[in-house]
């Protein structure tokens, strides 16, 4: 059997990390674990995301994959190394991607990153960015009610809307020219996003750049995918199977008709 790329999250987000591995390497099998039972991790104290992080790695060990994606940038920012000292294949995160696309992006060296309390506390994306430049500046702002309105698929509507104003009023203020979407659910509210901060702020989610690390390190490691088989790939969720099955399906649109999906309960998180 073809080994998979195993991805996990809190819930829906990291499916904006799948979808561009979908796109960029189409013969890969996805193993997914939507964690939407015990979403959202932000607030959770670190001690629990890294306990609730190596219960999906070890359920997902059983499937024996080739690489581990933490696609959410909370558990990359508390867990990661915790996941890289206890498994024997690659683990990528989702931080370090995003902070070399924007980098990459800036002009004026003025970078603002929003996402859940737990990944702005850690200091993460500021620490990934100053390796890059040390001398860029960074405005840091947490967003906790980003996550619930992803979750309950609600991205475009009056409350999304006020929400996402009131949340980045205090950004629209500074002189940033690059956003860092430093959760993995927040692509799913580009459109908000970008009506609210302005064409003069360019967006940056981590999905594509990770998406590219993933593909190196799997062509170092001579572990592309071999066969022209069709990928059979696996979504679970620990929570509402329909509403996380609708905003997959909705999500990921032909990419995911292209090829075959099974869909599971694991018994993890309830």
């Amino acid at each position: 059997m073809q080994q998979a790329i195993a991805l996990l999250d809190s819930g829906v987000g990291g499916l904006t990390v799948v979808k561009e591995v979908m796109r960029q390497l189409p013969r890969e099998k996805i193993l997914y674990f939507g964690d939407t039972a015990r979403t959202p991790y932000g607030p959770r104290p670190a001690e629990e995301i890294i306990r609730f992080t190596r219960e999906i790695v070890d359920y997902l060990a059983q499937y024996q994959p080739k690489m581990i994606v933490i696609a959410c940038n909370t558990a990359t920012a508390v867990a990661l190394e915790d996941i890289r000292s206890r498994v024997r294949i690659p683990v990528v995160g989702v931080i370090n991607p995003g902070a070399r696309a924007a980098i990459g992006r800036t002009k004026s060296g003025h970078i603002g990153v929003i996402g859940t309390e737990g990944t702005i506390k850690s200091g993460a994306y500021e620490q990934a960015l100053r390796r890059l430049s040390p001398h860029i500046d960074v405005v840091s702002r947490a967003c906790p009610q980003f996550v619930p309105l992803v979750e309950a698929g609600n991205f475009r509507s009056s409350v999304t809307y006020e929400t996402v104003a009131r949340s980045l009023a205090p950004l629209k203020r500074s002189p940033i020219d690059c956003l860092i979407l430093g959760c993995t659910h927040y692509p799913f509210l580009t459109e908000t996003i970008s009506e609210v901060m302005g064409p003069s702020v360019t967006l940056i989610s981590s999905a594509d750049e990770t998406a590219r690390e993933i593909s190196t390190i799997l062509h170092e490691n001579n572990l592309l995918a071999g066969s022209d088989e069709v990928p059979v790939h696996q979504f679970f969720c620990s929570g509402d199977s329909k509403k996380f099955q609708e905003i997959a399906q909705s999500w990921l649109g032909e990419q995911i008709r292209l090829t075959p999906v099974v869909w599971q309960v694991p018994n993890i998180g309830a």
